[in-house]
């Protein structure tokens, strides 16, 4: 049945209020309620010689298995075990050397409580995360943290809310300090994320999206402006390479040092590309990582860099056009 208050002005904003205000209340009585247990946890953690194996059911479940995906991805390598399957062959994936974080709000779920004499006798670890700590659950674990909250969102005070928010925060916290005193680093995310945005920015080198081999424009000091042009249009660089007989750069030729040339000389038929080049061009070396020839590029507003070895040899060259294909600017 409708509820007619529903139809009252700001009735709908003023329940999405009261649902934040309660579960931030929760959470402020959740962060006052810490205590050593806390520490205790994330120390077992820490110690854990397996895999920490986050299990549940229900709107448990769920969170279960994000707290697993956070602390697999922060540097503490976890999985998730539906309390269900667990009790149907999926115990098999547990070893002695386990943690198993068991979250259940009530405590008194039949499934983790038949996992539970599982765990003990496998000699594994459990930390169990309840809203009651005088449950079968929170009795027997290891260690018990308190996720208890004075209320649901819920305004029936049924569906998990402000518990499953509670629940979720405690296991962020967790992984965090776990990531913390592990020292897990922007690099170690980068590893473990390497198709997202970080990853591609930490991980991508120079050499992996630089241009190289026949696809380089270049040319000699000596040759005529005409067919250095002929080289950049070929090329589809806005530049050439001017190379000499080590194969060391001397200097580029761009679209701008072209126009530059036609103003100070006319017709430039007959000049060598060495007259109108830019000397001394910007470069890297091919282990630099891709973002950093972006930040050098974008600092000195350039649309290309070369790649060079330690002796200054010519390995390749970057356009700005590459940086942002490779997705990493």
């Amino acid at each position: 049945m409708k509820n007619p208050q529903a139809d009252t002005p700001g009735a709908i904003l003023a329940s999405a209020h009261r649902s934040f205000g309660i579960e931030i209340a929760a959470l402020q009585a959740l962060d006052a309620r810490l205590d050593a247990s806390f520490e205790q946890a994330v120390d077992i953690i820490l110690g854990c010689k397996g895999r920490i194996v986050v299990t549940g059911i229900g709107k448990s479940g769920h969170i279960a298995r994000k707290i697993a995906a956070t602390l697999a991805s922060t540097g503490t390598p976890a999985f998730f075990m539906h309390s269900a399957e667990a009790i149907h062959g999926d115990l098999g994936m547990l070893t002695g050397q386990d943690v198993v974080l068991a979250l259940s709000y009530s405590g008194a779920g039949q499934e983790l409580l038949t996992i539970l004499s599982v765990v003990k006798r496998m000699g594994a670890r459990l930390i169990a995360m309840t809203g009651h700590p005088d449950s079968d659950l929170a009795r027997n674990a290891d260690l018990h943290l308190d996720a208890h909250v004075e209320q649901e969102a819920c305004s029936l005070n049924l569906a998990p809310t402000a518990s499953t928010t509670a629940a979720l925060v405690l296991g962020d916290a967790i992984a965090v300090a776990c990531l913390e005193a592990r020292g897990f680093s922007r690099e170690d995310f980068a590893r473990s994320h390497p198709g997202g945005a970080l990853g591609r920015k930490l991980l991508t080198l120079v050499r992996d999206v630089m241009r190289k081999g026949d696809a380089l424009p270049v040319v000699r000091a000596d040759t005529p402006v005409p067919e250095a042009l002929a080289e950049m249009s070929a090329k589809g660089m806005g530049m050439t390479i001017v190379l000499d007989d080590a194969r060391r750069p001397i200097g580029i030729f761009t679209d701008g040092d072209l126009r530059r040339l036609i103003a100070s000389h006319g017709d430039i038929r007959p000049l060598a590309v060495s007259v109108g080049m830019t000397r001394g061009p910007k470069a890297i070396g091919p282990g630099a990582l891709a973002v950093e020839a972006a930040t050098q590029m974008d600092a000195g507003r350039l649309n290309q860099m070369l790649v060079v070895d330690d002796d200054g040899l010519l390995l390749g060259a970057l356009h700005m056009h590459d940086l942002l294909a490779a997705k990493v600017i």
